[in-house]
């Protein structure tokens, strides 16, 4: 029996979702959390024009009311020929997951997305990538170099395991993120199809636990 979180870490939806998920898992140390990156725009190869700025701005504000999370607005707004492509910061969430499969993944995922969305960094660099992720993962006592953590992320087959995540989290039929699931009994049941707060999260998690016979 695990959760499986499939997100993305450029989905503002999913950094709201970041803060809740924690408390829920946290509340069930005992149940594991399995992440799959879904890459909302893997791949984009078009500059970011004002207008798309805006468009998300417009999420950011519901994201942040929400959730209470903050945005660096101005380093948004301010970034130039900046093309939002979701693959390199997925694929730092898998080069953690190669590297370090014991750390707090949870904690790596929240860790970019806090240095794109409150930090205002480039996460589309692999070298501001790395040094947020080895930063995070020696905040848990995982001491690695962020050269490593490059080669890692730079890896055909790091980039591979990244498009093969893609993949499942498309087969299991999710077109939207955040999306929570339970895995239990060979069957995949669905807590939440996007952005909820921890109780009503806690209270889906409870509800399919009573179908199941289950506890944690």
């Amino acid at each position: 029996m695990k959760l499986i979180f499939a997100g993305d870490p450029m989905c503002s939806w999913c950094y709201g979702f970041g803060k809740e998920l924690a408390e829920l898992t946290a509340r069930h140390p005992g149940l594991p959390l399995h992440i799959l990156v879904g890459g909302v725009r893997a791949g984009a190869t078009d500059l970011l024009d004002d207008a798309g700025k805006q468009f998300r701005l417009t999420h950011w504000a519901r994201v942040e009311e929400a959730s209470g999370l903050p945005f660096n607005r101005d380093a948004f707004v301010a970034r130039r020929d900046f093309v939002y492509d979701t693959e390199p910061v997925c694929r730092a969430v898998v080069a953690a997951q190669r590297l370090a499969p014991a750390a707090d993944q949870l904690a790596v995922f929240r860790a970019l997305q806090q240095a794109f969305y409150v930090d205002g960094l480039d996460t589309t660099d692999g070298d501001v990538l790395a040094v947020a992720a080895v930063a995070e993962l020696a905040r848990q006592g995982v001491p690695l170099a962020a050269g490593t953590f490059r080669a890692e992320w730079d890896d055909q087959a790091t980039i591979a395991a990244t498009a093969g995540q893609f993949a499942q989290v498309c087969a299991m039929g999710i077109r939207s993120f955040p999306a929570l699931l339970l895995e239990i009994d060979g069957d995949m049941v669905e807590i939440s199809p996007g952005y909820a707060p921890a109780a009503r999260l806690e209270s889906q998690l409870q509800a399919a636990l009573r179908h199941y016979g289950a506890t944690v």
